[in-house]
């Protein structure tokens, strides 16, 4: 499970993020699925909880539009990303720009994946998040 609040090194330059300790010891190998997330953040899963939320995606059937969608927003940005023995990875050019990220990212836990965000981003998301009714 994903937990927690981060603000890693993130060297701009090469896209090359640190993941923080406690995420990466959540991780059953050395690799990352990496896609487009809501609200102009980048998912970070690991294999087995990206099997998991891909089958629930593959169940909707093709012939629903809406369906159609999510599959294509999901899978379509989706990448394998490998974790170096230092416990850091490159974020591919293509969702560094989707996420604006630069200098400060803030990663956060998500339960079943992690979140990689601007950190612009994340202080307006959590303002949004302070106004919901739950």
């Amino acid at each position: 499970m994903f937990l927690g609040q981060y603000n890693p090194l993130f060297q701009r330059d090469v896209s090359r993020l640190s993941l923080p300790k406690k995420l990466r010891q959540g991780l059953s190998a050395n690799e990352v699925i990496l896609s487009q997330g809501f609200e102009q953040c980048v998912f970070g899963y690991d294999r087995k909880g990206w099997e998991v939320e891909s089958a629930k995606h593959l169940e909707s059937p093709i012939s629903d539009e809406k369906s159609r969608q999510i599959r294509r927003y999901l899978f379509g940005f989706a990448q394998y990303v490998p974790i170096d023995s230092q416990g850091r990875l490159v974020i591919p050019q293509d969702l560094k720009d989707y996420a604006h990220l630069d200098e400060e990212v803030v990663v956060v836990g998500a339960g079943d994946h992690f979140e990689i965000w601007s950190q612009d981003l994340w202080l307006k998301a959590t303002k949004e998040l302070s106004n919901v009714k739950f």
